[in-house]
C-alpha cells in the first residue's frame, strides 16, 4: 500500500508572503516557483546606482529591489530597480502593480543569465511592463525590450535593441538617454550562452 500525503498544498503565494528569508539572501516567487538568491555584489550595485542616478527624480519614481504584482501571474518578481512616474504607485504597501511602471531593471549575474533573459523577460511582457533593460555586466553590453505582447509564457517583446556598454543606451519612454561608459564589468567569468 502507498502512503499518501493528503493534508492540503498550502498556496504558493500566501506560503511566499510568509516565507522568512536568511539575512544576506533575497526571494522572489516566478511562476509558482520561489527562487532565493544572495545578496548582489559591488559591480552590481553600482550599475544600478549608475542607473538610478542618470533618471531625473522630479519625474519618476526610481525603486530598488521593490516586489511587483504581475496579474494573471503567479509571479512576484523583484527587479534591481522599478521605475514610475512619479507620484503615480501606492503610498505604502508591499507589492507595485505592474500596470503603473514604466521600465524594470535587471542587472544580470552568474546565477540569474537564464532568469534575467528567460523567464523575467517573459514574466514582464505578461504583466505589460513597457521596457525591460537588461544590463549585462559579464557581456558588457545592455538590452533593452519594448513593444510587450501575449499571455503568459508566450509573452514576449516584439523590440529588441542591443547596446555595447560604452555607448548610449536611448529610453524614450523616460526620455533619457543612458551613458554606460563608467559601467563595471565582471573579467575572468566565462561568457554565458544568451545572446
Amino acid at each position: 500500500m502507498t502512503a499518501v500525503d493528503d493534508r492540503p498544498v498550502p498556496d504558493v503565494v500566501e506560503f511566499f508572503e510568509n516565507l522568512e528569508v536568511p539575512e544576506g539572501y533575497r526571494a522572489e516567487l516566478l511562476r509558482g516557483d520561489i527562487v532565493m538568491v544572495a545578496g548582489p555584489d559591488l559591480v552590481h550595485n553600482r550599475i544600478v546606482q549608475d542607473v538610478q542616478d542618470q533618471i531625473p527624480r522630479r519625474a519618476w519614481d526610481r525603486l530598488q529591489t521593490q516586489d511587483i504584482a504581475i496579474r494573471g501571474e503567479s509571479s512576484e518578481p523583484q527587479p534591481d530597480l522599478v521605475v514610475l512616474e512619479r507620484g503615480a504607485g501606492p503610498a505604502q504597501g508591499r507589492l507595485l502593480p505592474a500596470e503603473i511602471i514604466t521600465l524594470v531593471v535587471e542587472v544580470v549575474s552568474k546565477t540569474s543569465v537564464d532568469r534575467d533573459y528567460g523567464e523575467k523577460r517573459s514574466i514582464y511582457a505578461a504583466g505589460e511592463v513597457p521596457a525591460y533593460l537588461i544590463i549585462d555586466p559579464m557581456a558588457g553590453q545592455c538590452m533593452l525590450l519594448t513593444e510587450p505582447t501575449g499571455k503568459g509564457e508566450a509573452a514576449d517583446y516584439q523590440v529588441e535593441r542591443t547596446t555595447k556598454f560604452g555607448l548610449r543606451v536611448q529610453v524614450d519612454l523616460l526620455g533619457v538617454e543612458l551613458d554606460t561608459t563608467e559601467f563595471p564589468t565582471l573579467p575572468g567569468i566565462t561568457r554565458h550562452r544568451r545572446p
